[in-house]
């Protein structure tokens, strides 16, 4: 018999279903991840009884995505073109028109909507869906990935309660998604730290994107060089983010915690480790506890994204001195993880790179900028 989560427990959305879905063998998305980070986390012993959910109803989906987008998605699902849907951004490359491309964008935005249901309505201090995250997606156009904007639509369903809502990205990739769809929205504070736009996909989320109208100042970009390591990281996170989120008060916090800005994501250029993201995962939970959707997002390294994860969510239960060093034997076996990939869950090294001093330059720069021009507005004070 499964065990009953507590109500005063962070809520875990996962679903084995998830794993029937496949962007394809050469594509970097791979779904195989999920299934990894649950088994992992099981054999560290940490309680994870899976919450119920179903997938979004095609008018949940319409909270946000156009009629005949969702209507094409449907279409390809069934029968998969390879051309002729351009204008929607579906084809070959990122965004391949596979088999159940709708229902694997419906059951992942159906878990990230029963978290924000099981937060705002049922007493769940945080829920986390790592299959959500797909922060690119916009209304009527896949991108980057992602099909379906599950952030959007849990926030939106949130903001048309009433509710302040703050968006915290930390994906290598910019949230592009989920800032135009509130950019010129005071009720919604988005904050993305991410690799630099001039080196990365999607080329945007520069310091001088700050929203429009009543919402200047409440769009936040936090652009990082590449080489940009823990410590670089995490002193420009807590001058920008802790203030902010302070500052705004938002009933509720989502967070994207994509794992490719760790330093051999194939994918990104920065050099983050499991040092890096734990301390954004323990300062968020300091900020947001009671009221914090959390999903997944990117990372292309399977590895990497089951050690960080498996991490996030100890520091949910609040269970990480309870974790070994080294990844279980069994997994490391059974992934025939290499001699050169870490084996630890919280890592003790990193590595600086040739473009460091750049990186920590840019960082700084960048935080005095939001600081000069955003911390005013939404009323943050410097420390």
């Amino acid at each position: 018999m499964a065990r009953k989560p507590a109500k005063n427990q962070p809520a875990y959305l996962y679903s084995d279903q998830f794993q029937r879905f496949d962007y394809g063998p050469e594509h970097p998305m791979r779904v195989q991840r999920l299934a990894m980070t649950h088994e992992l986390i099981a054999m560290l012993g940490l309680p994870a009884p899976e919450r119920p959910f179903s997938p979004a109803s095609f008018d949940e989906l319409m909270l946000y995505h156009d009629r005949r987008y969702l209507e094409t998605l449907q279409e390809l699902s069934a029968q998969p073109e390879t051309t002729g849907y351009i204008a929607f951004g579906l084809g070959p490359g990122d965004n391949p028109a596979f088999p159940g491309v709708y229902d694997w964008s419906a059951l992942l935005a159906g878990a990230t909507l029963a978290a924000a249901r099981l937060v705002s309505q049922e007493g769940a201090p945080a829920a986390f869906n790592m299959a959500g995250g797909m922060h690119h997606a916009l209304a009527a156009r896949a991108a980057g990935f992602c099909y379906i904007n599950d952030a959007v639509l849990a926030i939106r369903r949130l903001v048309s309660q009433g509710k302040r809502v703050a968006y915290v990205d930390l994906d290598a990739h910019h949230g592009d998604g989920v800032q135009w769809a509130f950019y010129e929205s005071d009720q919604v504070l988005t904050i993305s730290l991410h690799q630099h736009p001039a080196t990365l996909f999607p080329g945007t989320g520069f310091l001088e994107e700050m929203g429009r109208d009543q919402g200047r100042g409440y769009a936040v970009n936090l652009p990082l060089w590449p080489d940009t390591d823990d410590d670089v990281y995490t002193s420009a996170f807590d001058q920008v983010v802790p203030p902010l989120l302070q500052a705004f008060q938002p009933d509720y916090v989502v967070s994207q915690f994509g794992v490719d800005t760790f330093l051999d994501d194939p994918l990104a250029n920065l050099n983050l480790t499991t040092r890096g993201f734990g301390h954004a995962a323990r300062r968020l939970k300091e900020l947001a506890w009671g009221r914090w959707i959390v999903l997944g997002g990117g990372g292309y390294h399977l590895v990497n994204v089951a050690r960080a994860w498996a991490l996030l969510w100890a520091i949910l239960l609040g269970q990480e001195d309870s974790l070994p060093v080294e990844l279980p034997d069994d997994f490391v076996l059974r992934h025939m993880l290499r001699m050169d990939e870490s084996h630890l869950l919280d890592d003790d090294t990193q590595l600086r790179g040739r473009h460091w001093h750049r990186a920590q330059r840019d960082a700084a720069e960048a935080v005095e900028h939001i600081q000069k021009n955003h911390f005013p507005i939404v009323g943050a004070k410097l420390a």
